[in-house]
């Protein structure tokens, strides 16, 4: 039987870590949640035994894609609040970090536009980010937005954000001006006041931190 540490380095070893980004990619350029494990072993440039032998279910296969990501992109937004005590200052920044990040790694931005607004796994990314920042807003009076409004102000931030995203991989906008646009008008939603919220959302943005 495999220990957890064994579990832990099967399922973050360099060939599982190939195939998930050649799967991430195809997801992305095909808008398709399934793909043929030929197709995948191609793209990864590995043979289909590595394949069969990295994944127990090639049909889940997306699933496990996205809750690689959401865990991911969590971890690191998470590590990049430390020290940061305000809210508003945490919301624009990751909102910022997303468009950014869609700049930097246009694969995973295209497949966060196709899918982490309508597809359950990766919806954890709104609920788990976002959606702790807002309550926690909404608690301590930050945010002017009412505790049943929570769902809708949720769903307003993520059209906000893969928005942005979206703006930026298609060369219309660049992640600055995107980011620091999008950030301003998601806070004044909240009820901050736009000479503040300008402010915060034009802040020096810092190095997104590596996974730990």
């Amino acid at each position: 039987m495999s220990t957890t540490a064994e579990m832990s380095v099967e399922r973050n070893s360099p060939a599982r870590q190939r195939i998930h980004m050649a799967a991430m990619k195809l997801f992305a350029e095909k808008g398709a949640t399934q793909l043929a494990v030929s197709e995948l072993a191609t793209a990864a440039g590995v043979a289909r035994g590595t394949i069969y032998n990295h994944l127990t279910d090639a049909h889940a296969l997306f699933e496990q894609v996205a809750e690689q990501l959401v865990d991911e992109m969590s971890e690191r937004l998470t590590r990049s609040f430390d020290g940061i005590d305000d809210s508003a200052v945490r919301m624009a920044q990751g909102i910022r970090f997303y468009v950014r990040r869609a700049h930097e790694e246009p694969h995973w931005g295209r497949f966060m536009t196709r899918f982490a607004y309508s597809n359950r796994p990766l919806r954890r990314l709104w609920a788990t980010g976002p959606g702790v920042n807002l309550k926690a807003g909404i608690e301590d009076g930050r945010y002017a937005v009412r505790p049943e409004q929570t769902r809708a102000m949720i769903g307003m931030l993520a059209g906000g954000v893969i928005s942005a995203m979206a703006a930026v991989i298609d060369g219309d906008l660049t992640w600055r001006t995107a980011g620091s646009d999008t950030a301003e008008l998601l806070l004044v939603a909240l009820g901050i006041a736009r000479e503040e919220a300008r402010s915060i959302a034009t802040l020096e943005l810092p190095p997104f931190p590596a996974l730990a």
